[in-house]
């Protein structure tokens, strides 16, 4: 009986703990993603989790680190598997809040990472979904340089797919979707004018510049995303792949 009294004691305490330490948790989550540490951030949302499942942004976040973290392993199976937790949290995201852009832009972001491994059936059925996802999410916020970003690369991988792929699209859905490097351009431009920041989104311009022998502007776009400040962990690695492009295009 008085162990019941004591837990009921300490109830309310707990309650009006638990929303100070997601704040908390979610703060340094943030603060680590400045650092460039994407390992300690994600720990701290899967923290979040613990404490608060429905939380939405830490769910709808730790779904795009997976998917980050993931691509930067090193075999497929453990690529793999990475993805295939960011699907899921990403599902989670839009089942919490399926109007949200974020939500959408997360399953894009991690649909998009498993295909980019997948042999050319799953690629081909995985890009209607793909592209979906980043229209909705562009839907929900006209703003959102991810998903434009995203729907670029839609457009560079539909452009740029190879006979088996073309191949296995005409089998299964009578053709190949509706894609161009034209229009990547346009969407990496939009997500560069929406975003200056991002190496990232400079570089895959630049790729796709080149692919349609705009050698000139390809260049000059990447001169200027090696003038930009580190922002994220990969960075550093989309800076030299900038300078092996560079003097590929010299």
């Amino acid at each position: 009986m008085k162990m019941l009294l004591y837990i009921l004691f300490l109830l309310p305490f707990f309650v009006l703990a638990q929303p100070a330490q997601v704040a908390k948790l979610t703060s340094e989550a943030k603060a680590l993603e400045q650092q460039l540490d994407e390992e300690g951030a994600l720990q701290r949302y899967l923290e979040v989790l613990k404490l608060d499942p429905n939380n939405f942004d830490a769910t709808w976040n730790t779904s795009f680190l997976y998917a980050k973290i993931g691509n930067r392993q090193i075999d497929i199976p453990t690529k793999s598997k990475y993805f295939n937790t960011a699907k899921d949290y990403a599902a989670k995201a839009l089942q919490l809040n399926p109007k949200n852009a974020d939500a959408n832009y997360a399953m894009a972001v991690a649909l998009g990472r498993m295909a980019l491994i997948a042999p050319p059936k799953e690629k081909v059925a995985a890009s209607r979904d793909i592209k979906k996802y980043a229209e909705l999410a562009i839907q929900y916020n006209p703003a959102h340089s991810g998903a434009f970003h995203v729907l670029g690369l839609w457009n560079y991988e539909v452009a740029s797919l190879n006979f088996a792929e073309r191949s296995a699209a005409k089998y299964l859905f009578g053709g190949v979707p509706s894609g161009s490097m034209d229009e990547a351009i346009m969407n990496y431009v939009q997500a560069i004018k929406l975003a200056p920041g991002y190496i990232l989104y400079y570089l895959d311009l630049a790729k796709a510049l080149a692919a349609k022998n705009n050698k000139d502007q390809a260049i000059r776009t990447l001169q200027k995303a090696q003038t930009l400040p580190i922002k994220t962990e990969d960075d550093p690695a989309y800076l030299t792949q900038c300078k092996t492009l560079l003097d590929q295009l010299k």
